[in-house]
């Protein structure tokens, strides 16, 4: 498929901004140099803290302080050229720091140089990486009347009370911090000319605010009782029966302090999470450790994170190993022949040893009282589930790591499970038609197994009669490690929690997916992780970005086989994708909450975990080169994936878009698992840059009956039953492989993969994602959205559960691309990693640095509601930022959306 590009951003995209709170006065700025107070009590290094290349300096100095015996305090005095609201930055140390300041006579404050700062810069004058590097950080915005104030700063960090401060600014003009420039002065386009930059304030979770949507969560998660399966099975519902979806992130927020842990809670409730994921790992890290130990830093997060979110009615997803992670098997674990250096994947699921230490650590855990409720973690409903293991199978390629003295074990076992089946080792090789392995010994009643690998050729005979067997055998494997675990924490650990066993993929998503969600029903929940990941090439590829990359920049609704949400479901189960995310450099992200939000209501998927998310607020800052926000693949909070959460979330969560009746319902008995038999329909393959060869997903030339464009019409559904009839919808009336377009079932969504675009049209929410400029004016049932942008999100939702008709509180939401100050890149021809591909896209010149610049929205809508009196957009926090104009007929009201915002309340008032 050939490159789309994001038409805004081709060449080279620099900084330029227009501010994003309200401004009192453009062109009012008091820049002070930090080195000409009015008042100092510091002291100076005697030598190699004030070595700096003063070049980079404001005023070509700053002012510093090394003290082991008292804190430093400057004092400066300046004129506010008129009355308002001005943005408050510093330029400091942001290493090691803790700066307090206090304006006029207010109280002393902290200033978290650590976080959300911006440009950072090494300003050593040998280069070296210590404590010598400035920092720009909006403090915030203050309120200055006209006249004579004064500032005062004090640096009382731990380290002989460091600090560095070089200039501090009072402005009412749009500021994008570059260095020592000062407002207007940044090189490149003047302010406006690409973008606005996204440099929201803390959120102070103000009563006023246009949206909130906390109060869609309990107030205390599990105040009902734990989650729970519906009647049927296939979902979840609240302990009281409510039904519940789950709108859902995986956070590392819990390595934080509690301060930040708290208020990252708070943050993510008012934007309509309601479960998070711990992603952890309880095994003791030590390589003196005993099996039997625990990672009590892991184990003391986990209990963090499930207070911290209770308390905002956000239920906790616990996963508490991930074999891939674990980097060395100490010897006196008795693991008997395995290499220490070597990941135990595939070993949990038969290693006696190994399973007898995970227990360990589940019970360390789970049972002890969490101290910061009270409440052991197995007694406690706001734990919804419990999910045994991450990614990791018998059925996936990194199984054939398993050799020696374990894979004989192995061996052993399957020995015995056929002298069940046929009654003798021998008689199992008659079964096969005497097919027979070096390795077999029978005598000893050892079994060789073959590779992974065997079970995605075509094989016959007697050597796939072997292979079916084999892969009953890991199967049943699985399902018996999953069903044991279960009683455990069931019976032994006491724990009531709904139960995931994985979420992982096979060898061969098409022959052996099948075989592994089997798998997966010894327990209540089915899992899968699923991103959306077009080709990057690079030498970091899997965990970041850098300049001198190459990757193709392909929206998802231009390649709709990669959905990440085209997942046969199993009947009689909920289904979760416990990790997603459209992955960084990827510049089409609005588009992901948007087709989540539509399509998870339609196929009933029951929770969708957004990978990942971790600081206080957003993923905007740039805390060193090799951490910057601007080279991340796997940071959801950012402005067009986390930004684009309330409205998205509003509607999934508020069942606005209907769930609708299967489109396919196929029955397999499980000997069709085990001869690897193609089913009706198969998902395409997933792709992990970090475990599979290659650049993409190598895609099966097996192929079912039925079209793989059904997961976009309705739910598609598979039972491990019997041979009972499949049912198959008339899809024909839904997809269209002329005019490229696949219908919902329900008749609320459209998904046009020729122009790329997708409307949402339901009475209480509708909109459009992708290439609208080429689609422009869209017309729905109730909304019309015109729009400019080549690449567009937008999204009307009732605030008050009435249809959009007849609401009197509405928000309007826009997403565009937003990419890193200064990033740059080109068109290019590259390489696979294997050098057989050729591609074409494009090479990274310059990752840029935070802040994120937004491609500003053009974006008009009318809506037949003329009971709407007033349009007001909405900072990033949701507070009311300006009012806008309205136009209003006998018939529908029109509002030009705001194209420096990511939001806007329609009221009647």
């Amino acid at each position: 498929m050939a490159d789309r590009g994001v038409g805004a951003w081709r060449g080279i995209l620099l900084a330029a901004a227009t501010m994003v709170a309200p401004i009192a006065a453009l062109g009012q700025t008091v820049w002070i140099e930090a080195e000409k107070p009015t008042r100092a009590a510091v002291t100076r290094h005697p030598w190699w803290y004030d070595k700096v290349r003063k070049d980079q300096l404001s005023g070509g100095d700053w002012i510093s302080h090394w003290s082991k015996d008292k804190p430093g305090e400057v004092e400066y005095a300046f004129e506010a050229p008129a009355e308002g609201s001005y943005a408050f930055w510093v330029r400091a140390n942001p290493v090691g720091t803790i700066l307090l300041y206090r304006l006029d006579r207010g109280p002393w404050t902290p200033i978290r140089m650590d976080r959300d700062n911006l440009d950072r810069a090494n300003v050593a004058a040998d280069g070296k990486n210590d404590l010598r590097f400035l920092a720009w950080k909006r403090v915030g915005d203050v309120k200055l009347t006209k006249g004579r104030h004064a500032v005062a700063f004090r640096m009382n960090s731990q380290n002989n009370h460091h600090g560095a401060i070089d200039a501090l600014v009072f402005t009412a003009e749009p500021f994008l911090p570059s260095g020592k420039s000062r407002p207007g002065e940044a090189e490149g386009p003047r302010v406006g000319a690409a973008g606005w930059p996204f440099m929201p304030g803390r959120d102070s979770f103000a009563a006023d605010a246009g949206f909130d949507l906390s109060g869609l969560n309990e107030e205390v998660a599990g105040q009902s009782g734990f989650v729970r399966l519906s009647e049927d099975g296939e979902s979840f519902v609240l302990g009281d029966g409510t039904p519940a979806r789950f709108w859902a992130a995986t956070t590392y927020a819990q390595r934080r302090s509690a301060e930040d842990l708290a208020h990252h809670a708070r943050f993510l409730a008012k934007r309509g999470v309601n479960m998070v994921r711990l992603h952890g790992a309880m095994e003791p890290k030590e390589k003196t450790a005993r099996l039997s130990d625990v990672d009590p830093k892991a184990v003391d997060e986990a209990w963090k994170l499930v207070a911290a979110a209770r308390k905002e009615g956000i239920y906790t997803t616990i996963s508490p190993f991930w074999a891939s992670a674990l980097k060395h098997v100490p010897a006196a674990w008795g693991i008997e022949g395995w290499p220490e250096d070597l990941s135990p994947q595939g070993l949990l699921f038969f290693n006696p040893k190994l399973q007898e230490g995970y227990r360990a650590w589940l019970k360390a855990l789970l049972v002890p009282p969490n101290p910061y409720t009270g409440i052991p973690l197995a007694k406690d409903p706001a734990v919804a589930i419990i999910q045994l293991q991450n990614e990791d199978s018998m059925l996936f390629w990194t199984m054939q790591a398993v050799k020696g003295r374990q894979l004989e074990y192995l061996g052993e076992r399957f020995g015995e499970w056929l002298a069940t089946k046929y009654g003798s080792l021998d008689r199992a090789k008659a079964a096969w038609g005497g097919e027979s392995m070096r390795e077999d010994d029978f005598a000893r009643g050892r079994v060789g197994l073959h590779i992974n690998w065997e079970w995605t050729q075509p094989r016959t005979g007697g050597r796939k009669k072997r292979l079916d067997d084999q892969l009953q055998f890991y199967a049943e494997t699985m399902h018996r490690f999953n069903a044991e675990t279960a009683r455990y924490l069931r019976e032994e650990l006491g724990c009531e929690q709904l139960i995931n066993a994985g979420n992982w993929r096979t060898a061969s998503t098409t022959l052996l997916d099948d075989a592994e969600r089997w798998s997966y029903t010894a327990n209540d929940v089915i899992a899968t992780n699923r991103y959306y990941a077009p080709v990057h090439v690079g030498r970091e590829v899997g965990w970041r970005i850098n300049a001198g990359d190459h990757y193709q920049d392909v929206s998802a609704l231009l390649n709709p086989r990669d959905f990440p949400l085209n997942l046969r479901q199993t009947a009689g189960r909920p289904m979760m994708i416990t990790e997603s995310h459209w992955v960084q450099p990827l510049g089409y992200l609005a588009e992901a909450p948007f087709l989540v939000s539509a399509y998870q209501s339609l196929t009933g998927i029951d929770a969708f975990y957004w990978f990942a998310v971790g600081e206080p607020e957003w993923s905007n800052a740039d805390r060193a080169d090799w951490d910057s926000a601007s080279r991340r693949k796997w940071s959801a909070d950012t402005p067009m994936e986390l930004g684009q959460f309330p409205a998205a979330a509003l509607a999934y969560r508020k069942g606005y878009i209907r769930q609708g009746d299967p489109v396919v319902v196929e029955h397999r008995p499980l000997t069709e698992l085990w001869e690897r038999k193609i089913p009706l329909i198969s998902e395409d393959p997933a792709f992990d840059p970090n475990r599979d060869a290659g650049d993409a997903p190598l895609r099966s030339d097996a192929r079912g009956a039925v079209d793989p464009l059904a997961f976009l019409a309705g739910p598609v559904k598979v039972a491990y039953d019997s041979d009972a009839p499949d049912q198959v919808a008339d899809l024909s009336r839904l997809i269209d492989r002329d005019t490229k377009v696949v219908r919902s079932v329900t008749g609320e969504l459209s998904w046009d993969h020729g122009r790329g675009v997708c409307a949402v049209d339901a009475p209480s929410v509708q909109g459009a994602c992708g290439f609208l400029a080429a689609a422009s004016p869209i017309k729905l049932k109730d909304a019309t959205i015109e729009t400019t942008n080549d690449y567009a999100a937008v999204t009307l939702v009732a605030m008050d559960d009435q249809p959009l008709a007849t609401s009197r509180k509405v928000l309007a939401q826009v997403g565009t691309v937003a990419r890193p100050a200064g990033w740059a890149e080109r068109e290019a021809e590259f390489k696979s990693r294997d050098g057989k591909t050729t591609y074409r896209g494009k090479q990274i010149v310059s990752t840029g640095k935070m802040p994120w610049v937004i491609v500003p929205s053009q974006v008009v809508v009318t809506l037949a509601n003329p009971a709407l009196t007033s349009a007001t957009a909405l900072d990033p926090n949701g507070m009311p930022q300006a009012e806008l104009k309205i136009e209003r007929s006998a018939s529908s009201v029109k509002v030009t959306l705001p194209k420096d915002a990511l939001y806007a309340v329609l009221e009647a008032k």
